[in-house]
């Protein structure tokens, strides 16, 4: 290849969506500039093992996303330890922290989110941990291996996944959730009530309506979680896993549209002609559902990713497809496709006592909005490719087991009266 000259396309986040943009104006043809510039100090990786195999133990190795010659091959500069300070829309440049700055013919956002910080005296004490990039899972990594008692606050999947990985490791494990249930905003309560059960069956301690007063130490490292009704979880390591704030900061900043997140349409576009945002930093349109949302997750940044190296290519965007995300946990997957509405009708095919069973969600229309499965890889599958058509599968065969799915119909139906939610 050539060796490009001229603004081109700068990418602001090194991360899954910001490094597989790249990689994909490259395969769609784009033969100007590339420049990718990330803040760590480290080649774009995977994300998802840092709370899972590779915290651990697993091998550096597993964790590129892309041997480091690809972006040399790839005539892609690769600038790492580098951070964007603000965006000049105007004059379409990006300002970096040495007083430099790189021109644009089109900007990608790919900033990602931070974690939410848990606002409670003796929450900066040591032994304190967050989860979101490789430095972060390093440290908690190496207080792991000489710790007994992990705290986990936050029962949603990034805290459950560090959770079972810590007991494989042999730690004393409890989780503390402020909601009634684990996983309240993002599963159904069959699915919350099974995973529950599937960390009680592994040894974890889990405490749901609980709230966080302090954090107690000695000596300057944590060594107990103080609730509000009084009670006192020791320990001597937590991690804070309450959700994730969008790295927007540069956007509000440069004067881009945002809420929650930055406001994209349903190809990555901003209200600027020239500038995109991609991934977890973004709200956009999600298929079936009023406004925007935030969809964190690999298969949403390689989606946004996709659309918009075609955008920039003048290649056709390829269409949206339902949201799909997954978490393994112990020896279960579990798999979630589509957003599930409040109103929507809950069929469940399989046997929940199992733990192997999976959770289909109707509209009043009889449409499938969502399918969530646990060790149910077929029934994934399957919702995955009826989402994509808009099917409407029969709620009675859906809920037998003896009709197989390649039977079960998709025409609408007339009622779902019948059918217990």
């Amino acid at each position: 290849m050539n060796t490009p000259t001229g603004p081109g396309v700068v990418i602001v986040g090194a991360g899954q969506a910001g490094a597989t943009c790249a990689a994909l104006l490259r395969r769609h043809g784009y033969d100007r500039p590339v420049t990718l510039v990330g803040d760590e100090d480290t080649a774009p990786y995977h994300r998802p093992p840092l709370s899972k195999k590779w915290l651990a133990g697993g091998s550096d190795d597993e964790l590129p996303l892309r041997a480091e010659t690809f972006y040399r091959d790839q005539d892609i500069t690769l600038l790492t330890s580098t951070r964007v300070t603000a965006v000049a829309l105007a004059d379409r440049r990006v300002l970096l922290t040495d007083g430099s700055a790189l021109p644009y013919e089109h900007l990608v956002l790919a900033t990602g989110v931070s974690a939410r910080r848990l606002p409670v005296p003796g929450a900066d004490l040591n032994g304190v941990h967050h989860l979101r990039d490789r430095r972060d899972a390093a440290a908690l990594r190496q207080d792991l291996a000489r710790s007994e008692r992990l705290v986990v606050i936050g029962g949603g999947y990034l805290g459950l996944e560090a959770a079972a990985t810590a007991r494989g490791l042999g730690v004393d494990v409890e989780v503390v959730e402020g909601s009634e249930r684990l996983l309240s905003r993002v599963a159904s309560a069959p699915v919350s009530d099974a995973v529950a059960r599937l960390h009680r069956e592994n040894g974890v301690g889990l405490h749901t309506g609980a709230q966080v007063t302090r954090l107690r130490g000695a000596g300057g490292r944590v060594d107990g979680v103080e609730l509000g009704d009084g009670r006192v979880i020791a320990c001597d390591t937590v991690l804070v896993a309450v959700g994730a704030v969008p790295n927007d900061t540069l956007a509000r900043e440069g004067g881009l549209a945002c809420g929650g997140g930055i406001e994209v349409d349903a190809a990555g576009r901003t209200a600027d002609p020239a500038v995109y945002a991609i991934g977890d930093v973004t709200v956009r349109p999600v298929p079936g559902q009023p406004g925007r949302r935030r969809v964190e997750s690999v298969a949403n940044a390689n989606e946004q990713a996709d659309q918009v190296a075609a955008a920039v290519c003048g290649r056709p965007v390829p269409r949206q497809s339902a949201p799909w995300f997954w978490s393994d946990q112990f020896d279960t997957k579990i798999q979630i496709v589509g957003m599930r509405g409040e109103e929507d009708t809950r069929v469940v095919r399989g046997d929940e006592a199992t733990g192997s069973f999976a959770v289909f969600h109707l509209d009043g229309e009889g449409r499938l909005t969502s399918v969530e499965a646990l060790a149910s890889p077929r029934e994934a599958m399957a919702g995955k490719r009826w989402l994509s058509q808009g099917a409407c599968p029969d709620p009675r065969e859906l809920a037998a087991p003896e009709v197989a799915l390649a039977k079960v119909r998709t025409e609408p139906v007339r009622s779902l009266d019948a059918v217990t939610a």
